[in-house]
């Protein structure tokens, strides 16, 4: 294994890993010899990216590492590389596309491109909604291990509502998620706003983890649920933006179980 990505290995895993950890436990889990990652933590911790805990003898990660994932959301490149994504969409459906990642328990907006004539919807950038009524919340819980949404939903408490419609209590959200990954995609009709539809599907990283959600969002009576042909176009037309979008940033989606 190359140099480069040696280091790279050894920073991904400290970043993974809830606290500091031994340079052996690396060693062990990466299959590096232990003298190649003393060498490795030495370079990252003389970079800032690594920092050594003597009394715990332990390693965990630096002020550049920081600066690093600061320096991301500032530049917000997600929003940038789906940018052209989500306007050759509208131009494909003619309905108005939206980017969101997860941000608690609620979708975060950080990319919008609105279709020629359409109104202004309530998807703007950098608003927050409820996760479990949203397509794209729904599209990017669906891949989640079920422990972490149901830390996300622990009780009826955290299930809120905006036009009455959607999942109030968990066993009802694990049945919406089922549905979404048996399909491939998610829906939502009212939920949001009433009157408008959407159909979402998420976009991954390079561990086939799911990291936004692309949606496009349009009239209900405009392309109604029955026959269903309709829908399941501007569903086609999303999975494939939010394929090219895990492609963008260098992600894979996750294996799927032969039905």
């Amino acid at each position: 294994m190359p140099a480069a990505e040696q280091t790279l290995a050894v920073l991904r895993y400290v970043a993974r890993q809830a606290g500091p950890v031994p340079a052996a436990t690396i060693s062990r889990d990466l299959g590096l010899p232990r003298s190649t990652v003393y060498h490795l933590l030495t370079v990252m911790i003389d970079n800032g990216f690594l920092v050594h805990l003597p009394e715990e003898c332990r390693y965990g990660l630096g002020v550049a590492a920081f600066e690093v994932g600061s320096a991301y959301s500032r530049q917000a490149p997600l929003a940038r590389l789906a940018r052209p994504l989500l306007a050759r969409l509208v131009d494909a459906v003619g309905h108005s596309t939206h980017l969101s990642v997860l941000h608690g328990r609620d979708v975060l907006y950080v990319g919008e491109e609105r279709a020629p004539g359409r109104p202004s919807l309530v998807t703007d950038v950098g608003v927050r909604l409820p996760a479990h009524l949203t397509a794209s919340g729904r599209a990017v819980l669906a891949d989640l291990p079920p422990a972490q949404v149901r830390a996300l939903f622990p009780d009826q408490a955290a299930f809120s509502e905006r036009t009455g419609l959607g999942p109030t209590r968990l066993s009802e959200l694990r049945t919406v998620l089922i549905d979404v990954r048996r399909r491939g995609y998610a829906t939502e009709d009212g939920e949001v706003t009433s009157g408008l539809a959407s159909v979402a599907s998420a976009a991954y990283d390079h561990t086939g983890r799911p990291v936004a959600g692309v949606a496009v969002t349009f009239p209900a009576d405009a392309v109604p649920p029955d026959p269903p042909a309709g829908r399941r176009r501007l569903a086609d037309a999303v999975r494939t933006c939010a394929a090219e979008l895990t492609s963008r940033i260098g992600g894979r989606p996750p294996p799927r179980p032969t039905p």
